[in-house]
């Protein structure tokens, strides 16, 4: 058995057998990006829904800058909060640098750009396609911008995994501001980058295999939604054309 063919084994076997410190770094993994795509969804989706109804000077502006933010290195994020929560940063008092709160706040800072952006089009599209008649009904602009997100739960859906694949497949970052601290703040992205670096191949291919199992079933996850969607679209379409009749 070749070198190649014996790593692949070996990874595939921590994966089957359940191997603690893999799937420990795993967890941690989930936990941190779930959580930071919760709090960068609350603030991205109010954020994106308000850009698209809203009218004020510099608009155009706002809205090219945020589109701008998409291709923010993570690195730089990571930067950024580390200054902050660094010992001589304005928030270094707090005490939460190279800890898992730290890496939540860096990773929500990345994706609040990604969620504003996609939710702002969201929302601008279905105005475009008579969803101003919210407003003529007496709601509110930013009321308006939301209750038309929530009708578009698939395509909120959509944001929302998409924000979950970038936040769970960063390394940048949360090597900064986490220091990958091997049982406290090593996820699957940082355990990759060090156990490679240190030979240890088997592990770092049978992380990335479950990473990109990860990415896979929130794939298929929203494939069953998108479908199911569209199904109930068309039985509600049948039913109209029913009564119709």
């Amino acid at each position: 058995m070749n070198a190649f063919s014996q790593t692949i084994s070996v990874a595939l076997s921590l994966v089957a057998d359940g191997d603690a410190a893999l799937w420990q770094i795993v967890a941690l993994s989930l936990r941190v990006s779930g959580t930071a795509v919760l709090l960068g969804a609350a603030l991205g989706l109010l954020l994106g829904g308000w850009l698209a109804v809203a009218r004020f000077a510099g608009q155009g502006l706002v809205v090219g800058a945020l589109t701008t933010l998409l291709a923010l290195p993570s690195v730089v994020v990571g930067l950024v909060v580390y200054l902050l929560l660094s010992r001589s940063g304005p928030l270094g008092s707090l005490g939460i640098l190279f800890t898992p709160t730290a890496m939540v706040i860096a990773q929500s800072i990345l994706v609040v750009p990604l969620i504003a952006a996609l939710a702002r089009q969201l929302v601008v599209d279905a105005l475009r396609e008579g969803g101003d008649e919210l407003q003529a009904m007496g709601a509110g602009r930013l009321l308006s911008a939301l209750l038309l997100l929530a009708h578009q739960r698939i395509a909120v859906l959509t944001v929302l995994l998409t924000a979950f694949g970038r936040a769970v497949a960063e390394v940048g970052a949360v090597m900064i501001v986490g220091g990958n601290i091997d049982g406290f703040t090593r996820v699957m992205t940082t355990s990759i980058a060090l156990e490679t670096s240190k030979g240890d191949l088997p592990l770092a291919l049978a992380l990335g295999l479950v990473l990109l199992g990860v990415v896979g079933l929130l794939n298929l996850t929203l494939a069953m939604a998108q479908r199911r969607a569209a199904a109930g679209g068309v039985a509600a379409l049948g039913a109209a054309r029913g009564a119709a009749v």
